[in-house]
């Protein structure tokens, strides 16, 4: 099954909190955890690793907290994903730098670079914004390549 990690979930639901209700003014790591439910030492490792790759900002003093680094309709889903868990990619092959044994022999590597390339695009397709906002419908369009027949097969 391909799943996201518990943390990246947390993550996402963090950043729309950070839209959703608070987008003019700054959360604290305890506001955060107190809105959705997260534990709050969760919620501080993620806004560590959101604020290192430059999603969040961070302002310290008595007004401070956490803040998008950018407006949410310019932060993907793919930016928080990679964010947290890494390289995204449904198959080992599609991992770089992953030189895999049986490359020589398989057929559908290419197939999978594909696929695992639309995936990438619709996950940068959608926005932060569109996640928080409650109407959203993600809609996807994938399309099946047709071969282009050779001039001499189609005579």
């Amino acid at each position: 099954m391909l799943r996201l990690t518990r943390v990246t979930d947390y993550g996402i639901l963090l950043m729309t909190q950070l839209v959703s209700e608070h987008e003019s003014r700054r959360l604290t790591a305890n506001d955060l955890a107190l809105a959705t439910r997260v534990p709050a030492p969760t919620v501080s490792k993620i806004l560590q690793s959101l604020l290192r790759s430059e999603l969040l900002v961070s302002v310290r003093g008595a007004h401070g907290g956490y803040q998008l680094a950018r407006a949410a309709s310019d932060i993907s889903l793919r930016d928080i994903i990679h964010c947290l868990e890494g390289s995204i990619a449904l198959t080992e092959c599609n991992l770089e730098g992953h030189d895999c044994e049986q490359s020589a022999f398989c057929s559908t590597s290419s197939h999978w670079k594909r696929i695992n390339q639309s995936m990438l695009e619709a996950l940068g397709n959608i926005s932060l914004a569109e996640m928080a906002d409650e109407h959203f419908i993600p809609v996807f369009m994938v399309q099946r390549a047709i071969p282009i027949q050779n001039i001499s097969e189609a005579a």
